[in-house]
């Protein structure tokens, strides 16, 4: 019954990775796909999480059926921006960048939007957009520069990593901690179940386990 079945995650992420095993999920491919992330002028960080996840899902369904790949296939697309209001916080690749975002959470609530799209074997899109609250302690000289100097926030939206040393910077989170590192698995897990994917066969037969 799931050998006719396979998952397909349009992302290259080890963490988008760890959080499906984390819910005994194996995907059976990984198909990033790049696409231009600039935000439109005026876009909410709703907005854009939402497009940018459509926009890959589309992409990766796209080269699947070029490749013949597609039957029987389940393709789920993320994508977790990072803002503060309606400002748009990048994913820092330089650390003048991460120095910036970590500068402009320091004490302060910011909310983390991840977009959700599955696309179905028979083609169906669905999309789903998870929120979470965040709020940091205001940060020392120390704890910046030092956190700087870790590497971490490479590459990461927003400038940290939720899942690492940045974990000891919030104070409080409102909503899907999950979320935060990349992929809401509440959400996630039954967007996969509603549409008729056997998340849990993979839990009977162990196929899960680590």
């Amino acid at each position: 019954m799931s050998a006719l079945q396979k998952l397909v995650l349009a992302s290259g992420s080890p963490r988008r990775v760890e959080l499906l095993q984390q819910a005994g999920l194996e995907p059976d491919r990984l198909a990033p796909a790049n696409i231009d992330e600039t935000p439109l002028k005026s876009e909410h960080p709703r907005s854009l999480a939402k497009r940018l996840a459509l926009g890959k899902a589309e992409k990766a369904y796209e080269r699947l059926k070029k490749d013949g790949e597609a039957e029987g296939c389940y393709l789920l697309a993320a994508d977790t921006v990072v803002a503060v209001g309606r400002r748009i916080l990048p994913k820092a690749e330089m650390v003048d960048e991460a120095s910036n975002c970590l500068q402009l959470l320091s004490g302060r609530t910011h909310r983390v939007y991840t977009g959700l799209c599955v696309i179905t074997p028979s083609g169906k899109v669905r999309q789903r957009l998870v929120e979470t609250r965040v709020r940091f302690k205001r940060l020392s000289h120390e704890e910046l520069e030092s956190y700087l100097a870790s590497g971490e926030w490479r590459g990461k939206a927003g400038g940290y990593a939720i899942q690492g040393l940045a974990g000891t910077f919030v104070v409080k989170l409102v909503g899907s901690y999950s979320n935060v590192v990349g992929l809401p698995l509440y959400e996630t897990v039954n967007l996969l179940v509603a549409e008729g994917y056997k998340v849990h066969f993979n839990w009977l037969s162990g196929a899960g386990a680590r």
